[in-house]
C-alpha cells in the first residue's frame, strides 16, 4: 500500500496493519500488530482473537486494580470459550514499579506451555509485558483499561534499571483490545492523563524537526501527520472526552494507540516523545528517589509541554550570541558536569556518566559543530520554534480539559523544575530544545525565566 500527505487522512487505524507502507519520505513502514479492536464490548472477542491466531493457553496478568476493572470480564470470555489460562495478579495497593524485581516476578508466572501473554491493564504492565514478551519470544495481548498513555503500539519498554528510567527495544503486542465499555469508566484522572500524553505531541514533533535540521536526522511528514491528525481529533472534542461520551473517548484511544503505530513506522520514539518526556522522567525518578507518590506519566507531560512551550518562545525572542555560545563550548568542564549528575541523579549517576562517556554525549567538537549548524539554519530554527503553540495556549488546552498544567498542582516543586530544565537532557540521548539550548549556553537564564514566568501565572 502506499500512502501520501494527501491520503493519510482518508485512512482508518486497520489501514496501517498487516501490509507494508510504502510512504512519500521513501522509507516502508511496517507495523507487528495484526489486530486492533477498540470498540464496544471488546473483550467478548478475545477468545475469538485467541483462536484466530492459534494459541492454547494464556498468561493473564492484571494489578489489583485492572483485575478489579476488567479482570472478571476477561476470565468469563475465556471460560466460555474453554480457553486454557493461567492467571496472575501483582500484589500491593501502591504503583507497581517497573524494576528488575517485577520483571522477574512476571517471568517466574511462565509456564512451559505458555504461548500468549494477556495483559489487562496500561503503562507499567504494558511495559512488563511487552519486555518479557520480547525476551522469551511469546507473543503478547494487550487489554486496555484506561486510555491513559501512547505505550500500547509502541516497540519501546521504559522500566527501572539500576535506578534509571531506561527504554528498552522489544516488540508490539500481536493485538490491542481498548473496550469503550472498560476505558470509558477508567478513573478521569488517567483519561485526562491520556489526553496530556497526546497535547505533548506539540513539542515531541517541535524536538524531532530540530533534530532533522540541526543532526541531519530522518524525518518522515507523512508520520508527522498522522499522529497531528489524531491529536487535533482529541483537542477539537474536549468536551466529549469531559463527559465520557463514546466517541470521543474512541477518538483518544486510538489517537494514543495510532502514536504508537507511529514510532513502529519510524523505528524510535520521535513522533511521541521529546524535551516534554525527558522532563517527566526526570521528575518521576526524583519522586521515586524522595519515596513521593508517584504522578501519571501524561499528566506530568502536559506540564512539561508547558514549559517546553515557554522555551521555545524565548529562543524565538532572543538574540544568540554565537562566539560566546563557541567559547564557552571550549572552556567545558567535564568534571563540574559529572558532579552535577552525582549530585541530582543520585543512584542513577554512574549509568548516566558511563552512558555519556560512552557515546561521547559532551565532545566538545561535536558541540562546536553542531552550534556551526545552529547558526547556519537560524532562520528555519526559529520558524520551527514558532510554530509550537504558546505556553498560555497549551495551559488553556489542558486547564479546558480539567487537567493540571503547572508543576505546583502535582507536587513538582521549584527546584525540581529548574533541575529538570537544566539536567533532564541527560536522561536520553535523543536531541531536543534542552540540548539545542544548552549548546547555545542558554539553558540556565531560560530555566531561571520560566521559573518566573510559573511563578507570575500561579500568582
Amino acid at each position: 500500500m502506499n500512502i501520501t500527505l494527501d491520503r493519510i487522512e482518508r485512512l482508518e487505524i486497520e489501514d496501517f496493519l498487516g501490509n507494508e507502507i510504502h510512504c512519500e519520505c521513501k522509507e516502508a513502514h511496517r507495523v507487528a500488530i495484526d489486530r486492533i479492536l477498540i470498540e464496544k464490548d471488546g473483550i467478548d472477542k478475545l477468545p475469538e482473537c485467541l483462536r484466530d491466531f492459534q494459541y492454547k493457553k494464556a498468561l493473564v496478568i492484571a494489578d489489583l486494580h485492572t483485575d478489579e476493572v476488567a479482570g472478571k470480564q476477561v476470565e468469563a470470555a475465556l471460560r466460555q470459550a474453554n480457553f486454557a489460562y493461567k492467571k496472575f495478579v501483582f500484589q500491593g495497593e501502591g504503583e507497581l514499579v517497573p524494576d528488575e524485581a517485577a520483571v522477574g516476578t512476571l517471568l517466574i508466572q511462565v509456564e512451559k506451555d505458555t504461548d500468549v501473554i494477556v495483559t489487562i491493564g496500561t503503562g507499567t504492565l504494558n511495559d512488563l509485558a511487552k519486555f518479557v514478551s520480547h525476551k522469551i519470544s511469546i507473543p503478547a495481548i494487550i487489554i486496555a483499561t484506561a486510555p491513559s498513555m501512547d505505550g500500547f503500539a509502541s516497540t519501546g519498554a521504559a522500566l527501572i534499571v539500576d535506578n534509571l528510567k531506561t527504554s528498552f527495544e522489544c516488540v508490539c503486542p500481536k493485538a490491542i483490545i481498548g473496550d469503550i465499555t472498560i476505558v470509558k469508566q477508567a478513573p478521569m484522572n488517567m483519561i485526562i492523563a491520556g489526553f496530556g500524553d497526546i497535547v505533548g505531541k506539540y513539542s515531541a514533533l517541535t524536538d524531532w524537526k530540530l533534530g532533522k535540521v540541526i543532526n541531519g536526522e530522518y524525518y518522515c511528514d507523512v508520520v508527522v501527520k498522522m499522529v497531528t491528525e489524531s491529536m487535533t481529533k482529541c483537542i477539537n472534542n474536549v468536551e466529549g472526552i469531559k463527559s465520557r461520551d463514546e466517541g470521543a473517548i474512541k477518538n483518544l484511544m486510538e489517537a494514543l494507540v495510532v502514536t504508537g503505530i507511529a514510532m513502529s513506522f519510524v523505528g524510535n520514539s520521535r513522533p511521541a516523545s521529546g524535551s516534554e518526556h525527558h522532563l517527566a522522567h526526570y521528575w518521576e525518578m526524583m519522586f521515586l528517589f524522595e519515596h513521593k507518590k508517584a504522578v501519571l506519566h501524561g499528566t506530568k507531560v502536559g506540564i512539561a509541554a508547558v514549559i517546553t512551550a515557554k522555551l521555545s518562545e524565548l529562543l524565538a525572542q532572543s538574540t544568540i550570541d554565537f562566539d560566546d555560545a563557541i567559547s564557552k563550548a571550549n572552556s567545558f568542564d567535564q568534571e563540574q558536569w559529572k558532579k552535577s549528575v552525582e549530585s541530582l541523579y543520585q543512584k542513577a549517576a554512574q549509568e548516566i556518566i558511563h552512558i555519556n562517556e560512552k557515546e561521547q554525549r559532551n565532545s566538545v567538537a561535536k558541540r562546536i559543530a553542531r552550534i556551526h549548524t545552529i547558526q547556519e539554519n537560524m532562520d528555519e530554527i526559529i520558524d520551527i520554534v514558532k510554530c509550537m503553540p504558546s505556553a498560555r495556549k497549551i495551559t488553556a488546552i489542558l486547564k479546558h480539559a480539567g487537567g493540571a498544567s503547572r508543576p505546583r498542582e502535582v507536587g513538582i516543586d521549584e527546584q525540581h523544575v529548574i533541575n529538570g530544565i537544566l539536567m533532564a537532557k541527560e536522561v536520553r540521548t535523543r536531541y531536543t530544545i534542552l540540548n539545542l539550548l544548552s549548546d547555545l549556553e542558554l539553558l540556565e537564564e531560560f530555566a531561571h525565566e520560566v521559573h518566573d514566568y510559573l511563578k507570575k501565572e500561579e500568582a
